[in-house]
């Protein structure tokens, strides 16, 4: 199946609805998703293999991995957090995929102008709507709901590189967890949260600034401290609940546009430095923004995905998605701490053809999307797509035509693939790639 750009048409297909989206003033176009229907726009770029991700929630699934490393995770807090016998954090593992713009940027103060609001970045589904880009996205809502700490649990839409451990729709944790002045300084009632030229019920009078990298201007020091303290005990807790108690991490500063300060945690894994999850002090203006309020937070996010892969050896994320009863069965009727190691059902052999095209006149080897050739390949080819990689650019020195060569490693999970039947495929990547972008196969 091949798949216009805006530029001609967009060809939608799921379960519910089959359409076309043209640029013809004279028609309306609609994506249904889960029921419900959105006017497509120039921002439309969902791809039939996207949608068919929808609703599948392996974090859910019994005999998943995935579902596995969250219910531990899960645990942790529950075991960790408690008020009069209850738990403290609240879990939603349900919420809709589909956010709008101002859930999924505005609402964490992300700027009109960073990149991850880019179409190349992101599924949208107009202008106003897409998948949601982390579970993030959630936060305010959930805030607004009264809500004070929290976890949220689901699949997130990232358009990526293809390989073995990225994928377009992956898995999420986000957390709050926020205290008023007498849960923070419980200990000492002299100490407050917020400087004393700040008013929590009135927060627009006040401009807060992060330009001190050790706290946000409307907290206390002895506040931003307390709570970082806090949090970085609270996430060493979970990797060691996780990889056992002598994992060797580090922290290092980082930037996120929702929280300040903010950090990555690291683990010494394999050899290597892998980071496991990002984390910061909320922005006081997203909690303003919530509501009136005279508490402080923290915030953090990790991928379902990486850990899984890490604690069991698992070493393409595509496997995550499989129905097969051998991969599958390695983690039926296990308990969360047991001890797993993935062991390859069989080593199917790859299959590996160049791609090369010249660009049309419009495009260029520096404006030319790759993320756009990625998504094409992907639903023409789907899941036996192990890997793409953009192997050469290259401009003509006479005529200056800019040329680009990928190469596609195809393999199935879960059988042998001929040569003839990969070369089939090749072809109608071949075909979608000239109807998609007006490209010349080399």
């Amino acid at each position: 199946m091949s798949i216009r750009n805006i530029k001609s048409n967009f060809l939608f297909i799921n379960k519910l609805q089959c359409f076309k989206y043209s640029t013809s003033p004279k028609s309306v176009a609609t994506v249904t998703l889960n029921e419900k229907n959105f006017i497509a726009d120039e921002y439309t770029n969902l791809t039939p293999k996207i949608i068919s991700y929808l609703n599948r929630n392996l974090h859910l699934q019994p005999n998943n991995p995935l579902c596995l490393v969250r219910q531990r995770i899960v645990k942790y807090f529950y075991s960790s957090f408690t008020h009069g016998g209850n738990p403290t954090f609240s879990v939603y593992e349900n919420l809709s995929p589909i956010v709008t713009t101002k859930q999924n940027f505005d609402d964490l103060l992300i700027p009109e102008d960073h990149p991850s609001r880019a179409k190349s970045d992101c599924y949208y589904i107009n202008r106003n709507n897409l998948l949601r880009g982390h579970m993030t996205a959630h936060q305010s809502e959930l805030l607004r709901a009264g809500l004070d700490n929290f976890l949220m649990i689901g699949d997130v839409y990232r358009r990526d590189e293809i390989d073995s451990s990225h994928f377009p729709v992956f898995h999420q944790v986000d957390a709050v967890r926020s205290q008023l002045k007498e849960q923070l300084f419980e200990n000492h009632r002299g100490l407050n949260i917020f400087e004393p030229d700040f008013d929590p019920m009135h927060p627009s009078d006040y401009k807060n600034s992060i330009d001190d990298p050790t706290k946000q201007s409307c907290h206390t020091l002895e506040a931003a401290k307390l709570m970082e303290t806090q949090l970085k005990n609270h996430l060493i807790g979970l990797v060691q609940a996780l990889f056992g108690e002598d994992i060797k991490h580090r922290w290092v500063d980082a930037y996120f546009p929702f929280t300040h300060p903010s950090w990555e945690l690291e683990i010494f894994y394999d050899n290597n430095w892998m980071e496991v999850l990002g984390c910061g002090i909320v922005r006081n203006e997203i909690l303003a923004n919530a509501g009136p309020n005279n508490t402080i937070a923290y915030a953090f996010g990790l991928g379902l995905e990486r850990l899984t892969m890490a604690l069991y050896k698992i070493p393409d994320i595509r496997l995550m998605w499989s129905t097969d009863s051998g991969f599958l069965s390695q983690f039926h009727d296990k308990g969360i701490d047991e001890k797993i190691t993935y062991k390859p059902v069989s080593v199917y052999p790859q299959c590996v053809n160049d791609l090369s095209f010249w660009l049309p006149p419009s495009l260029t080897i520096d404006t030319f999307m790759c993320n756009d050739f990625y998504d094409l390949v992907r639903d023409v080819g789907g899941d036996i797509i192990e890997q793409v990689k953009l192997k050469d650019k290259f401009i003509h020195p006479k005529n200056k035509k800019h040329s680009l060569c990928f190469s596609i490693v195809y393999r199935h999970l879960e059988r042998t693939l001929t040569q003839a039947e990969v070369n089939e495929v090749h072809k109608e990547i071949e075909k979608a790639a000239v109807n998609s972008f007006g490209v010349v196969i080399r």
